[in-house]
Formats: C-alpha cells, sequence, structure tokens
C-alpha cells in the first residue's frame, strides 16, 4: 500500500517537473522564495537537495500508524532513520510533523489521537539525534484526508504523520 502511495507522489512530481518548460527540459529557475513557499524546486537531475521534493523522493514523508495508535510500527521506524540521517545532512531545516487521524471518532478525539502521533515521530527523530528545536508539531486530527472514502484502504492511508520542511 505504501509503495502505491509512493508511486503517485513520484507521477505527481515527475508530472509537474514536466509542465514546468516548454521544450521538454526540467525548469531550474525556481528561486529562493519558491523553495520557501515549500514548492517543489528542481534541478536537472530531480528534486533539489533539502527540499520537500527531496524528502519525498528520496526519504520518504511520511510513517502510518494502526488504528488508535500513535505507537510507531517497525516501518514507521526505518522511515524515521531515513529521515533523520537526510536531516543530518542539512543541519539548518527546520520541519514540521502533522499528525493525522481517520475519519471515524470524534473531532477532539482525532485532534488528540494526531497530536500524540506527531509527538511520537518528534520524539523518535529527537532520540535519533535530531535537535528538538528543529522540529514543531500540528495535529490536523480528520480534518485533512490525504485519501477520500470511508473504507479501510483509505483509513489506512490516513492515520499518518507527515514531516514538512519549512
Amino acid at each position: 500500500m505504501y509503495r502505491r502511495y509512493l508511486m503517485i507522489g513520484v507521477a505527481a512530481i515527475t508530472l509537474a517537473a514536466c509542465t514546468g518548460s516548454n521544450d521538454g527540459e526540467v525548469d531550474t529557475s525556481m528561486t529562493d522564495s519558491a523553495m520557501m513557499s515549500g514548492e517543489p524546486v528542481y534541478v536537472e537531475d530531480g528534486p533539489a537537495p533539502g527540499t520537500q521534493a527531496d524528502l519525498v523522493v528520496n526519504v520518504g514523508d511520511r510513517v502510518f500508524f494502526d488504528t488508535d495508535s500513535s505507537n510507531l510500527t517497525q516501518q514507521a521506524r526505518m522511515t524515521l532513520e531515513n529521515q533523520a540521517t537526510w536531516m543530518a545532512q542539512y543541519p539548518s531545516l527546520v520541519v514540521t510533523v502533522e499528525g493525522h487521524a481517520d475519519e471515524r471518532g470524534t473531532r477532539e478525539y482525532n485532534l488528540a489521537l494526531g497530536e500524540r502521533r506527531a509527538n511520537s515521530v518528534k520524539s523518535y527523530l529527537t532520540a535519533l539525534g535530531v535537535d528538538s528545536s528543529r522540529i514543531s508539531t500540528v495535529s490536523y486530527g480528520k480534518e485533512r484526508p490525504a485519501v477520500p472514502g470511508s473504507s479501510p484502504e483509505s483509513w489506512s492511508q490516513n492515520r499518518r504523520g507527515v514531516t514538512k520542511v519549512e
């Protein structure tokens, strides 16, 4: 399931890169202000190092949780270990970890669960050596689903923690 989601993200990034220029080449004219806006920045061979697009394509920006849980799975730990290694390469980067929940449960319950998930990600990254001052957290509860729908498949994609480069 994670691979399919990753492939969709790679396809979206590829399409965005293809639309950047009329002659079929990747547009490399992005400015620092574009980088700071959170929009993908591309260089000739892929996303610019240290950007959100780089994190998504080369590391993975999200981890998934079991129902009603903020415990990290083994796969989540592996992804976060890769994120910590990546962040060590860019010591001035600051990130926000978003906590999300699926649509089931009350708004209040899901906001609290999203907060626990975001804090779980932050705690693990901090334990791996990332300075806690570089990581902020926010919970969106069930308000920002990644995948619409009311099925076990969509719920599993919406129970997540997402690392965003600021």
